[in-house]
């Protein structure tokens, strides 16, 4: 039986004792601010990034991993004979998981690479990916791999909010509502994705919009606490209030495992100052 191997990309949720423990490697994205590129996670932190970002004149720009920096990690994977699961964030938020499978076109490794859409990004892809290798080093099938992540996927939730539209707006993320969002003042927004598409679920004015809104989250974390054994918390630039809503998780049920931790360039740079994620899934 030949081994399998899993590949996702630097916008994952993951702790480096986990990329270490389960043999995860982790393709890096592209980073340009006023014109000059990083590698993440290389030769850019996620919190020198949150810094530059706020000093730079334009809205940094993301872009998937070159295909040559793909076809060479599949080359290198697949070289002892080995399959490939790739996991990667939702298409709809970026054009690597399009890369990942054009690249093994390229390396003539289409049949041994089998590639996934998270439909979400930061520890929600994290939890599919840790899921895959732990699977992987247990000696199961490709076939029961891509089964449990599915399960995975199909059962987790993103619950995000944005206090600071203005990234948002000039990326483009919001869409036709951008317009009339844009005029309100003090509005944030909260967002969710199911199936992999970003969507406006509710919309209000100031700390009060976000108290209710982690009332709700919180509440629906309590109505499921026997189904939910990991939570992901991540932000932009928020490390203490998001210990306090961990403490809050810990407090409704101790047995569920909660990572709190800075987001990736590519989510901090369309969500911008002050948002935050809480991601997690129902077993």
């Amino acid at each position: 039986m030949s081994k399998i191997k899993v590949m996702t990309d630097s916008s994952v949720q993951l702790t480096k004792e986990e990329i270490e423990k389960y043999d995860i490697t982790v393709v890096p994205l592209t980073i340009t601010i006023d014109g000059k590129s990083y590698v993440d996670g290389i030769d850019i932190t996620r919190s020198d990034f949150v810094k530059k970002m706020n000093e730079a004149e334009n809205l940094p720009k993301t872009s998937q991993p070159p295909i040559g920096r793909f076809v060479e990690t599949i080359k290198k994977l697949t070289a002892d004979g080995s399959q490939v699961i790739g996991i990667f964030l939702a298409k709809a938020l970026s054009g690597t998981i399009d890369a990942a499978r054009q690249a093994a076109e390229i390396a003539e490794q289409s049949d041994n690479v089998t590639i996934i859409d998270s439909e979400l990004t930061d520890r929600a892809e994290g939890f599919q990916v840790l899921a895959a290798a732990k699977d992987a080093q247990a000696g199961k099938s490709m076939d029961e791999i891509v089964a449990h992540v599915e399960k995975i996927r199909d059962n987790q939730k993103l619950e995000m909010m944005v206090v600071n539209l203005q990234n948002l707006i000039k990326g483009g993320r919001l869409g036709a509502l951008s317009g009339r969002i844009a005029t309100m003042l003090n509005i944030r927004i909260a967002l969710q994705m199911p199936k992999g598409e970003l969507k406006v679920a509710k919309k209000g004015r100031g700390k009060k919009f976000s108290r209710a809104f982690d009332k709700r989250v919180l509440e629906d974390i309590a109505e499921n606490k026997d189904h939910i054994k990991e939570v992901g918390i991540s932000y932009v630039d928020t490390p203490e209030p998001m210990h306090e809503l961990a403490d809050k998780i810990k407090e409704i049920n101790p047995e569920i495992n909660v990572l709190v931790a800075e987001t990736s360039p590519i989510i901090a740079t369309h969500a911008g100052n002050g948002a935050y994620a809480i991601l997690y899934y129902l077993e």
